[in-house]
Formats: structure tokens, sequence, C-alpha cells
């Protein structure tokens, strides 16, 4: 019974709504230049778990700030991986990295210490060819839609290059990403980045409406670029709503003087609502993806940057830190937040009674660590006895390792199906309903939630 549900959808297009692949690698269109840089640098999930086997992040290839000095080549990262591919035994990377090995390089036999180099070559030898090309690939991987992540300062010159280029036939559109914008905290530069955001929008950010209204243009410029979501990434999903001359004084202290802990979480709060404000105004699709504890290893990300894979879960709670949002726009008619957690204990008591009241709830796809199939069947489990299917947004890669993204869409395409298999197997659901759920979390699902046409 599963096999013959998966059967049904495995050929049905992706829709890739959030992620994080740079449109200028599709606008460019450049060969990858290796197989560290295509299958291994750009997967955090890879990263981490050498990292946690040892593997120092000079032995990844990756430079110190600051600290000159040798660092492995692409071919000696390669062995690493290699070496240690025994280790990925049992996780969702190696599932990954089989399909894309596979499917991508005719490469069917495991990874091995005593192969490294012959698969590096191999691999390295077709990454010439134009069939792997970026927009090759795009073709050949079924995608319709593929959202990027995007900041408020960027000017979208890759997504301009790519809608005015006639011999390009794909969708990839814009997800407006302004969280260093609205939390003070996340950045010893906050007034620099409100300069910016008044250079690139136009309009003086000195006062708190004139920031308002830089937000709302290039909110505005996103929309004209094909985009229909936002992005938010906080520790917390607090939302609060001040009045505007509130808003404003704190606005002012914070513009102007040191960050103290408590006003910047207080006006991340605010600016959540007001997200949430604009978001009933425009239409744009808001994406909340609280409880993430971003660059844990802070000696880390002093000397290699972000993006390493030292991003962690904290508990987190919805129901009290989503009322004053939920109470003045769950109902809006226009409206929409995919709300996403890392807390699994949340799912069934807070998200889904939520979902399944609020009209403007929508529930993200397990994440991050949750994107496993047990996790998915977990939450699957956990949320669709109170919210039903309908109120889920499907899957979603948010990767930005471009190459592995069928084999993440196919992994969940077998899982959803196992599950529904299941509920028909113990008459909990009829089959024609799960070939038609299938092909909904498969394709349908993803474009409603997103309002992807």
């Amino acid at each position: 019974m599963a096999f013959d549900l998966y059967q049904q959808v495995a050929d049905l297009p992706l829709i890739s709504p959030h992620g994080h692949v740079d449109a200028a690698v599709l606008a460019d269109d450049k060969p990858y230049p290796g197989p560290v840089e295509l299958l291994v640098r750009p997967d955090h999930y890879v990263l981490r778990l050498l990292h946690s086997h040892g593997v120092a992040f000079a032995d990844l290839g990756l430079e110190a700030r600051g600290e000159p000095g040798p660092v492995a080549t692409p071919r000696e990262v390669w062995r690493q991986l290699c070496r240690l591919w025994p280790a990925f035994r049992g996780t969702v990377m190696r599932l990954w990295l089989e399909d894309e090995l596979a499917s991508l390089f005719g490469i069917a036999e495991p990874l091995a210490e005593s192969t490294a180099d012959e698969t590096y070559d191999r691999i390295a030898e077709q990454l010439g060819a134009p069939e792997l090309r970026p927009r090759a690939l795009y073709g050949r991987f079924r995608l319709e839609v593929l959202a990027t992540t995007d900041s408020p300062l960027a000017d979208l010159s890759a997504h301009k290059a790519l809608r005015d280029d006639p011999t390009w036939h794909g969708k990839v559109v814009p997800t407006f990403r302004p969280d260093l914008l609205i939390d003070p905290s996340r950045t010893s530069r906050w007034g620099e980045q409100l300069d910016a955001l008044a250079s690139v929008s136009g309009i003086d950010t000195t006062t708190y409406g004139g920031y308002i209204a830089a937000l709302e243009a290039r909110r505005a410029a996103f929309k004209e670029m094909g985009a229909t979501a936002t992005d938010h990434g906080h520790l917390s999903p607090q939302a609060l709503d001040l009045s505007d001359r509130e808003a404003s004084r704190l606005y002012d202290r914070l513009r102007l003087g040191p960050h103290h802990p408590a006003d910047s979480a207080a006006f991340r709060a605010h600016m959540i609502m007001e997200m949430a404000r604009m978001s009933a105004d425009d239409g744009l699709v808001m994406q909340l993806h609280p409880g993430v504890w971003i660059s844990h290893d802070t000696a880390a990300l002093t000397r290699y940057g972000p993006d390493l894979g030292a991003d962690f879960p904290v508990a987190t709670g919805y129901t009290a830190a989503l009322q004053p949002l939920l109470d003045r726009f769950g109902s809006h008619p226009g409206f929409r937040m995919v709300a996403f957690t890392v807390d699994e204990t949340v799912f069934s008591r807070e998200l889904a009674p939520m979902a399944s009241y609020y009209p403007g709830l929508w529930l993200g796809a397990p994440w991050w660590f949750l994107d496993s199939p047990d996790a998915m069947a977990r939450f699957w489990g956990a949320v669709t006895e109170s919210a039903g299917f309908g109120k889920s947004a499907g899957f979603v890669d948010d990767t930005r390792a471009y190459c592995s993204i069928p084999a993440r869409h196919d992994l969940a395409r077998r899982a959803h199906c196992s599950f529904l298999s299941r509920l028909v197997a113990e008459h909990r659901l009829q089959r024609h309903d799960a070939a038609d759920l299938a092909a909904d979390f498969a394709y349908r699902l993803p474009k409603t939630a997103f309002r992807l046409g």
C-alpha cells in the first residue's frame, strides 16, 4: 500500500517554498567547482556530524578569520567524509547523500576511505557536463518553484537577472528575511543596518515612522520580484502590541544608545506583531520558526563565521506567546502564518489545537532536527487528530545544498505515504482519501499554504 501511494506522487513537480539556495547559482549557471563544494560545504548537517567525530574545521577546509595557516584541500575534506562514512549510518544525512551520489553520479557503492580518491575523481570528471549545470539540474529535479531567503537590504540583482533572461523558464522567488533589522540584539551594528535600510529604500530611518515605511517599501519591492512569503527566525515567538508612541520611544533608545537586553527583546516582540500587521495588509505569508539557539559555539562563530551546524533547539512555548498576535490577526482574512518548531512537545499541546481554531495559522513542516522519517511520523501523529491534514504546509527542504533538494523531498514523500498506509491498514482512512492526501502533501498543500498559485 505505501509503495503504491508513493508511486502515484513520486514524479510530481517539486515545490520548494522555504530554502536558502542563492539565486545567483541559477543566474550565473556556473559549473560546480568540485564534489566538496557541491555536497559537503553547503550542508551544515554534514559539517556538524563530521565535526562531532573530531574533525577540526581547518580539516574541513575552513579558514579562521585573521589566522592565516594551512587548511585542508577539497580532496582532503572528501577523504574525511569517506573515512567517517560509517558514522552516518542510521542518519537522514546518509539517506540524502546516498540518493545524490546514485542519482547524479552513478555511485551506488558505499563511500570508503580506500576508494576516496576514486569517487572524488568520478564526481569531479562529471561536474563539467552541461546536464550538471545548475539550470539543467533545475529541470532534472522537476522543480516548479524555488524560494530563496534574502535580506531586505539585498538588491535582488540575481532575481532580476533571471526575470529578464529570455532563456530562463523556471520560477525562483525571493523571501523577505528581516531578522537583523527587527532584532537589535542580533548585531552590534544595528545603527549601520538602519542606515543601509534607508539607502536601499530611499526612506529616512532616523524616526520610527520612517523605519516602518522603509520596511513596507522593501516588502513591496520583494513582492514585485515574485515574493509570496516572509521568514522570521528568533529565539522567542513572543509578540507584543505597543502603541506607536511607546514603539517610537523604544526605537529611539535602541538607535541612539547601547542595546539593553530587555529593550531589544521588547522591540523584537513588537516587531513580530508589526510583521503580522504588514502580512495582513500585503498578503505575504508570515513564516515563524523560533526556538533555536543560533551559533551555540561562540568560539567557532568568532573564528569561522556562521552556518557551521552549531544551532540547537530550546524549549519553546507558543500559546501564551502568540496570543496577542492571533487575537488580533488570527481570523483576519488576509493573514496567514506558517508556524514551525523544533520542540516536539508543543505539536499536540499547543500548535495543533491553535491551528484547529485560527484560520490564519498553518502548521509548518517537521523542520531541521525533525526532518527524518521517524520524527515526521511523530509530527503527523501528533497534529492530524486535532488539526487534520489540511492545515499542514506540506514539506519544506530548508537547505543551502541545492543537489539535496530532490533527495529530501523524495524521502518525505516516502515517509508520508508510509504514515498514510498505516492509517488505511487501521481502518482510520479510506484508500482514495490516502491517495488524495499523498498528492496534497507532495504538491498541493505547499502551493496553497505559501500562496504560490
